[in-house]
């Protein structure tokens, strides 16, 4: 974990690769619960069975739970200290180059792209590439824009 005292000091990380985040499985109750919260019933999501015979051999997460872990992962990168609050902006990129198979593990690195005046406060953007273990290309890459308020 790496904690940051204050904006000026994450400021100084700009272009940095902020470290990873510990490996995390991921589970059919993820996946089954998502697809609840999301109307997202696809088979290949939530029917082991059929999923099993498909082109993944297996259920997949959906693209969108693994992006919706990277709050959950970043936790576990770094911190900044002194913040009222930070939100969730928005992103500028995301690409799924590959799925992620239920019972695999992820994890995420994060490098800190840019970090630019908002009207209160700064606008981080950092670069996610959440990895699975053992794969050879990423489940995810995401850059990510966070507002950061004093």
């Amino acid at each position: 974990m790496r904690l940051f005292h204050g904006l000026d000091e994450l400021a100084a990380a700009k272009g940095e690769h902020l470290g990873h985040s510990g490996w995390h499985t991921v589970t059919q109750q993820q996946v089954d619960l998502f697809a609840e919260a999301t109307g997202d019933h696809q088979w290949i999501h939530v029917d082991p069975e059929r999923a099993a015979a498909g082109p993944f051999g297996g259920t997949i997460a959906h693209g969108y739970l693994t992006l919706s872990l990277i709050p959950l992962l970043t936790s576990e990168i770094f911190r900044v200290e002194g913040l009222a609050m930070g939100v969730n902006y928005g992103t500028e990129k995301v690409r799924f180059p590959s799925p992620v198979r239920v019972g695999s593990r992820i994890r995420s690195g994060a490098e800190l792209l840019d970090l630019r005046d908002a009207s209160i406060g700064k606008q981080a953007v950092v670069r996610h590439t959440i990895e699975i273990e053992g794969g050879a290309k990423p489940a995810c890459v995401a850059e990510t824009v966070s507002l950061l308020v004093p």
